[in-house]
């Protein structure tokens, strides 16, 4: 179960890289299920110490853009001379509106006073203000009013775009970036970070990805902090270990060098995709090229370590870190403390673990919690819950994470009450909640069949706007298939099919067979076309089963189809007992498709079979262009089928004869009433 971590205050007061500076500081997220986050990357503005607030359970905090605005002369009173320097009243009418404005409680009557006597640049310190203040109404107040006066420009649109995204809504940024008119302010590249940064930030790499790619399309040249937002957003997608290395081979032919930043970006998206062997590589060719690797470089190939607990590399790492002066801080530890835990040293975990309470590193619940994990993880549940025990009297802070990783032991161990009454003593004391969160109570109320507190927990998570993922669907399948609640089961598995998940087959297989059993035919057949084109490899019986539902339920059409894409993998039996059902009942247009794939997949077209054919072309005089056909394709195939023609002709005599018999006897009847 992924952990958030809590927010952690890092020192680095080591931190060296190159002056550039136009670059500002990118902080860097921190990477799998559990990490400690790691200490801040490189700083390209290199200046003086900094600390920093980086948070795991936020989203990734990626590399801003540049500076707004060209740097401005210094103020008058700072020059040489010693002399005071009078300002203009145009000046001084400027700098008392811009007061005004920021100061007023009714911000659409201030900009109607003095909006008029200010500049775009001032309009734009503004801006700038009200976004440290996060004042997002007055920010989007204010940009309104700059767009309808046309007292807009590239800063404008970069500052509102950056503060769009720490309020979360992405998509209104990129909606914005859209409606610039001027096409070459679109590619300018602090607006166009800018977009890519709060599209990354806030979880669409993928939309990032596509809109960089129209940006380059349309003129626009990328610079290293471009390539360093999309870097970061590798992090926690899919195949971003892939991803990354097309964005450094593009940087690389597009002229630009890999400096710390790149690298410790770089190492971490190893760390976050397994790839261990590679973040070593990329640490040495860091520290080849005459890079200086700080706590934020040793941090991520700890965290790479991790991935299969790797003690002795991490051990000699932390080694060469005291040997370069660095100091051992919270996150490192907390970083080695992850590997023990990974490799299973758990006494070396305990002892670590002491080690952090008595450096005053583990006031909060994320060494814990690292820890509880582990031990949840291997199956001692007595432990996880002694740590747990520990905790709660220590009166550590929690945000509640270490309920979860208990509850979910008592889950995994079969200790159901004991995981409810959890769930509940979480509730009461908490009220803070996450994905995270929420799927470990649903996964404990729907073990125990609370069925009342499962539709609290979702009606919470709909009232939050929290959006489920694969295991929350995962976890309300099973709940409902154990209910027997199967259309409950199945409209929950169409939505998650809807959000993109992939369902599992044998939950699939087992809710096809019990639909089919309720006479939900188009239901099963529905959930049978999720699973084969989920891209997962389906079993080879689960096509002729879905064959015979759809039998069953005369859904001939679909049947077909089945029959058609797979009839390789069913038996002879049942596409025989397809075929007679389709030439009795099915689409009269279809029956000589039907037949050709029959043919086509070595099974025998029968004697009774063509009969049936046959007959149903005959009652329908406007298909005998369909009967001709059928004829002429037995033919050019080879088939055998004078006997065939002969019970033919017969079948074309009665008909004959059945329609002069009833033609004769309605001639009779009509005579008898004197109607001819």
């Amino acid at each position: 179960m992924a952990i958030c971590s809590p927010a952690l205050v890092v020192s680095s007061p080591n931190i060296l890289a190159r002056r550039t500076p136009r670059h500002p500081f990118p902080s860097i997220p921190c990477l799998p299920s559990l990490p400690p986050p790691p200490p801040p990357p490189p700083s390209r503005t290199a200046a003086r110490p900094s600390s920093r607030v980086l948070s795991a359970s936020s989203a990734p905090a990626l590399v801003k853009p540049g500076r707004d605005e060209p740097a401005r002369p210094p103020p008058p009173d700072a020059g040489g001379g010693g002399g005071r320097k009078h300002h203009s009243k145009s000046y001084l009418a400027r700098q008392a509106a811009v007061l005004e404005i920021r100061q007023s409680p009714d911000l659409d009557s201030a900009l109607e006073r003095f909006g008029g006597l200010l500049k775009v640049q001032d309009l734009n310190a503004i801006l700038r203000y009200f976004g440290k203040l996060n004042r997002m109404q007055d920010i989007s107040k204010l940009f309104q009013y700059m767009q309808k006066h046309k007292k807009i420009s590239a800063a404008s649109y970069s500052s509102y775009i950056k503060f769009t995204g720490t309020s979360h809504n992405p998509l209104n940024a990129l909606e914005i970036y859209n409606s610039i008119p001027d096409a070459s302010m679109r590619i300018n590249v602090f607006i166009s970070n800018a977009v890519l940064s709060c599209l990354v930030r806030n979880g669409k790499f993928g939309i990032g990805m596509k809109c960089f790619q129209q940006m380059k399309q349309d003129g626009l040249k990328p610079d290293i902090i471009t390539y360093s937002t999309l870097l970061a957003g590798c992090m926690k997608v899919n195949d971003g270990y892939t991803k990354a290395l097309g964005l450094i081979q593009e940087l690389e032919y597009s002229g630009l060098e890999m400096d710390s930043v790149i690298y410790g970006t770089l190492i971490a998206v190893c760390a976050s995709n397994n790839h261990c062997e590679d973040a070593e590589r990329f640490f040495k060719q860091m520290v080849n090229e005459g890079h200086t690797p700080n706590e934020f470089h040793y941090s991520s190939l700890l965290n790479a370590y991790s991935a299969d607990g790797n003690y002795k590399k991490a051990e000699a790492l932390v080694q060469d870190m005291k040997s370069a002066g660095l100091i051992i801080n919270k996150v490192i530890l907390t970083t080695l403390l992850k590997v023990y835990v990974r490799g299973g040293l758990f006494d070396k975990s305990r002892e670590l673990l002491a080690e952090l309470e008595l450096l005053g590193h583990a006031k909060d619940e994320m060494s814990y919690c690292l820890l509880m994990d582990g031990l949840a993880k291997a199956g001692r549940t007595d432990e996880t819950k002694s740590v747990f025990d520990e905790m709660m009297g220590k009166s550590v802070k929690s945000d509640g994470y270490a309920h979860c990783i208990m509850i979910s032991a008592f889950c995994r161990c079969g200790l159901l009450q004991e995981a409810k009454l959890l769930a509940k003593d979480f509730e009461a004391k908490f009220d803070r909640y996450d994905l995270v969160i929420l799927n470990t109570m649903l996964c404990a109320y729907c073990r125990t069949g609370e069925m009342e507190s499962v539709m609290q927990t979702m009606k919470k998570m709909d009232e939050l706007a929290i959006s489920p993922d694969y295991k929350t669907f995962h976890i309300l399948v099973k709940y409902f298939f154990k209910e027997k609640l199967y259309l409950l089961a199945y409209r929950t598995m169409e939505d998650m099919h809807k959000k993109g998940h992939r369902p599992e087959e044998g939950l699939c297989s087992s809710l096809i067979f019990q639909l089919g059993k309720m006479n939900a035919y188009s239901e099963a057949f529905s959930v049978y076309n999720m699973l084969r084109y989920s891209k997962r490899n389906m079993c080879k019986a689960l096509h002729e089963k879905i064959l015979h539902i759809l039998i069953s339920g005369r859904l001939y059409k679909e049947a077909y189809v089945v029959v058609k894409d797979n009839v390789g993998y069913i038996s002879k039996q049942a596409v025989k007992k397809f075929a007679t059902a389709f030439m009795k009942s099915g689409n009269v247009n279809l029956i000589n498709d039907v037949l050709k794939v029959i043919h086509a997949s070595g099974n025998k077209i029968d004697q009774k079979l063509f009969n049936m054919a046959v007959s149903r072309f005959i009652v329908l005089p406007e298909k005998k262009e369909l009967l001709l056909q059928l004829l002429q394709w037995m033919s050019e195939e080879g088939v055998n089928f004078r006997n065939w023609l002969l019970c033919l002709s017969h079948m074309i005599q009665a008909f004959c004869q059945l329609v002069y018999d009833a033609v004769k006897k309605c001639t009779c009847l009509c005579s008898a009433r004197g109607l001819m």
